[in-house]
This record gives structure tokens, C-alpha cells and sequence, in this order.
């Protein structure tokens, strides 16, 4: 009798598991819209796998897994699927870089061709534009907005202050100036923003935080050829973690508020390279800052940032990532975790 209550039990729970988390199957070339999100049956669009995952309950865990392809973005994606703190959306790759057959060409892609979609400020254009707690974006590859009624895109923005629990992680962002611009590549207010084995290279800035920003980290990622800044920051509330982090060749390393002297402690990183460090954004613009509270251990500012970039023989495995004889290998920023 208890022999078989027991296995009574374990078939619960695994149920009630079941019941609680969700997935849906992207794939840009076999999917349809109409298909129902199985491994089987994909969808073709990320707009129509948010859609489906609203239609699931409040509380249960979503996680949308998106097949190698381009998915091209002709208006933002709302994400605004309500999670509880236990639940979150997940969009991720179907492979991740440190799976042991990953390469490449198997990274979705994420383009936006859309003109200005979001006039909250200013006219712009948003990628996915982040409307819930919670949410999780792993493994993805977004490149610039080519459209030339574009001056500011951003491929992940947050809105919303009062939200909290945005966690991006092993993805790149990858602009061209001249013909597909990134303005920002995370753009987010509020709490619980988490970054970590990012790639941003080319972007004008990588991280825009300005509004309520608490419980924030950014570890083991690349900034590279920011021509604005590697990071925006408004008034923020600890946890502050910044480590294990390499910026280089960008105007700036950060840019904050005139008049104001936030405590930030940088860790184990490397800042080379850089035309100017710290600096204001005031009524004319920005200018480097003379004052700071910051502190740093273990920061060093000598050597050059090898990256393995494109060649005769199209990408390598690592690329944008740095070489074995580059400064700051050590720190193991980059795309693999592993």
C-alpha cells in the first residue's frame, strides 16, 4: 500500500511539474503560425510564440525555444505574459554556445526592419520591448535596424519601472554605424537586471539604465567600439555588481548624471583603449568627469583587446571573442560559459 501511495505521489508531482512549465518550438524555415509550438509542429514567428504564451496560465514557466534562422522583426515584440516570482518566459536558442555541438551558424538571428514603433520619449524603433517580470533571453544574436527611417533602435528595451527580472545572457549584439545602427542595445529601467557572457561590438552604447535601478550585474561580457559609451547609469540602489568585464576602443566607459557621484565598485576587468573613462551627460552633451566616487580592485588599464574576427574563411567558432594572446583572456569574458 505505501509502495503504491509513493507511486501515486511521484505521478503527481510530475503532472503538476508538467503543468507548470510550458514550451514552444520556433523555427523561421520549417514553422507555421498556425502550427501549435510543438518540437513537430513549430511556429515560424517570435510574435506569434509570444501570443501563444500568453494564452497559458498565470504562474506557469514558458520557455520558447528558437531554431537556428533569421527572424526578421517588423514591429516590436510585446512581451507582457504576467509571471509570479517562481515563473518566467524564457526565449532562448535551441542550441546554446557551450552545447558541445554548437556553432555559428546555428545562433538565431534577430533583425528588426520595423520604421519607429515606440514613442515613449522620443521616436524610436524597439526590438523586443520587455512588459513583464521576469523574463529570460539566452543565446541569440540581434544586429542593427537597416531601415533608414531609423535614427535610434533598440533591440531590448524595459519601459517600465516599476518591473523587475530581466536576465540576458550569452548573446550578441552587433551594430555597423553606417548602415545598421544599435543606439542601445539594453535599454531598461527598473530592477533586477542581470547581463552576463554578452557580446556587444559596434554598438554606439550597450547598457541605457536610468530609472530605479536596484539589484543590477553585469559579469563576463565585451564591450567593444562603443562610440558613445559602454554604459549609462541613473541613480541605482545595491546590489552593484560590475565584474570580469572587458571594455575597450569606445568613447566612453560610462556616463552618468551631472552632479552626481554614485559609489560603484569595479572588479576584475580590464578597461583599455578608451578615449575618456568616466564621465557626465550634461546640457552640452558629454564630458569626461574629474570627480568620481567610484572604486575598482584588481583593474587594469594595459594591453591590447584581441578579438577572433571574421577572415578569408568565414566565422570561427570563437569569433568576436577574445584570442588565447589577448589582454584580458584570463578574465573569461565572452559567449561560452564554459
Amino acid at each position: 500500500m505505501y509502495k503504491l501511495s509513493y507511486l501515486l505521489s511521484i505521478i503527481l508531482l510530475l503532472v503538476v511539474c508538467r503543468m507548470q512549465a510550458q514550451t514552444l518550438h520556433v523555427n523561421a524555415s520549417t514553422g507555421s503560425d498556425t502550427a501549435n509550438g510543438k518540437v513537430e509542429t513549430p511556429i515560424a514567428t517570435l510574435q506569434r510564440a509570444v501570443e501563444l504564451a500568453k494564452t497559458f496560465k498565470t504562474g506557469e514557466s514558458v520557455t520558447i525555444k528558437v531554431a537556428p534562422g533569421l527572424y526578421t522583426l517588423r514591429d516590436q515584440v510585446v512581451i507582457d505574459k504576467r509571471n509570479t516570482d517562481e515563473a518566467w518566459l524564457t526565449i532562448e536558442a535551441a542550441t546554446m554556445p557551450d552545447d558541445a555541438d554548437w556553432k555559428p551558424a546555428q545562433m538565431p538571428v534577430i533583425q528588426s526592419i520595423s520604421a519607429n514603433n515606440n514613442k515613449t520619449q522620443f521616436q524610436h524603433a524597439v526590438g523586443f520591448l520587455i512588459a513583464a517580470d521576469h523574463v529570460r533571453i539566452r543565446g541569440l544574436k540581434f544586429i542593427g535596424n537597416g531601415n533608414p527611417e531609423v535614427q535610434y533602435y533598440y533591440p531590448v528595451s524595459r519601459k517600465d519601472s516599476t518591473l523587475t527580472g530581466l536576465d540576458v545572457s550569452q548573446c550578441y549584439f552587433i551594430g555597423e554605424r553606417n548602415s545598421a545602427p544599435i543606439q542601445g542595445s539594453i535599454w531598461a529601467h527598473g530592477a533586477g537586471v542581470h547581463v552576463d557572457h554578452c557580446i556587444f561590438y559596434g554598438t554606439k552604447n550597450a547598457l541605457l539604465l536610468f530609472a530605479a535601478i536596484r539589484d543590477f550585474s553585469l559579469k563576463n561580457s565585451v564591450i567593444a567600439g562603443a562610440y558613445e559609451s559602454a554604459v549609462w547609469f541613473g541613480t541605482f540602489h545595491e546590489p552593484f555588481v560590475f565584474e570580469n568585464n572587458i571594455v575597450a576602443n569606445s568613447e566612453y566607459l560610462w556616463l552618468r548624471a551631472e552632479k552626481t557621484y554614485p559609489k560603484y565598485k569595479f572588479k576584475n576587468c580590464l578597461f583599455t583603449g578608451m578615449q575618456h573613462e568616466m564621465g557626465y551627460y550634461g546640457q552640452n552633451g558629454a564630458a569626461p568627469a574629474e570627480k568620481n566616487a567610484h572604486s575598482e580592485v584588481h583593474v587594469g588599464r594595459s594591453g591590447k583587446l584581441l578579438l577572433s574576427e571574421v577572415a578569408t574563411n568565414g566565422l570561427p567558432r570563437d569569433y568576436l571573442n577574445p584570442l588565447p594572446n589577448s589582454a584580458g583572456k584570463e578574465l573569461n569574458a565572452g559567449i561560452f560559459k564554459k
